[in-house]
């Protein structure tokens, strides 16, 4: 099985020399996920009220923009959230290991026995981790918070939202802006192909099988529908 990346000592240097990462995955599945499963269960309870062509797009596109905008405002506001929580956090042990340094220690020494680390071994490690202001404190950032150092930018995630849920969400309306017809069967198709495509590319980076991930995300998608659809049938009976 080959390696995901090489180790040569130049390799090793340019890849760390670059830094961590920063993944936006997780806002793209989200929005795409989210933009093709409310727009299709708009549609499917458009339909299921047998609302007119022109009625399913305005209420189509609507929640396509509003909802998309929505989303990524959300997103944004929680990423910066997140961003100012670990500003002041970072800022509480900051005055910590000023003005109590003696405390902090004794809370790297905890960490750091806990995980099966004494003796001299364990002072070593004190020593050398708080001997480094920097590593210290993202030390306890991480082992104390949860919080990594590597920052999220709340612009980048929720843009990433906003076009994935625009792209995936216009996915059910496409046949209704073409005339086609059928349009029901055709909006069903070309969604369920949407969610299965979204799951199977997310199932990369995860260590589900990309039938399952697929096939989880169209079960997940397909409820929704079918429950919108649903509602709006009976609610088209009942107001008939």
């Amino acid at each position: 099985m080959p390696l995901e990346h090489s180790h040569t000592p130049k390799d090793i240097q340019k890849r760390l020399s670059e830094g961590p990462h920063i993944s936006y995955l997780r806002d793209w599945v989200y929005g795409g996920i989210d933009g093709a499963v409310t727009t299709f269960a708009i549609v499917a309870g458009s339909l299921g009220a047998n609302l007119s062509t022109q009625i399913v797009l305005i209420l189509g596109l609507a929640n396509l923009l509003a909802d998309g905008f929505s989303m990524a405002a959300a997103n944004f506001s929680g990423t910066k959230t997140e961003e100012e929580d670990y500003r002041r956090l970072r800022g509480v042990e900051e005055k910590h290991i000023r003005l109590e340094p003696d405390g902090e220690r004794e809370e790297i020494r905890q960490i750091y026995m806990a995980k099966g680390y004494g003796g001299e071994e364990l002072e070593t490690l004190v020593t050398i981790i708080t001997s480094h202001r920097q590593t210290w404190i993202e030390t306890m950032m991480q082992e104390e918070y949860g919080l990594a150092a590597i920052r999220r930018s709340p612009l980048k995630a929720a843009g990433a939202t906003f076009a994935a849920f625009v792209i995936c969400g216009s996915l059910p309306l496409l046949p209704f802006v073409f005339g086609m017809n059928a349009s029901g069967t055709i909006t069903t198709a070309l969604t369920a192909c949407a969610f299965f495509l979204i799951g199977s590319i997310k199932a990369r980076w995860s260590t589900q099988s990309w039938f399952s991930s697929g096939a989880e995300t169209i079960a997940i998608g397909m409820s929704a529908a079918g429950i919108a659809w649903l509602v709006g049938y009976l609610l088209h009976d009942l107001l008939a």
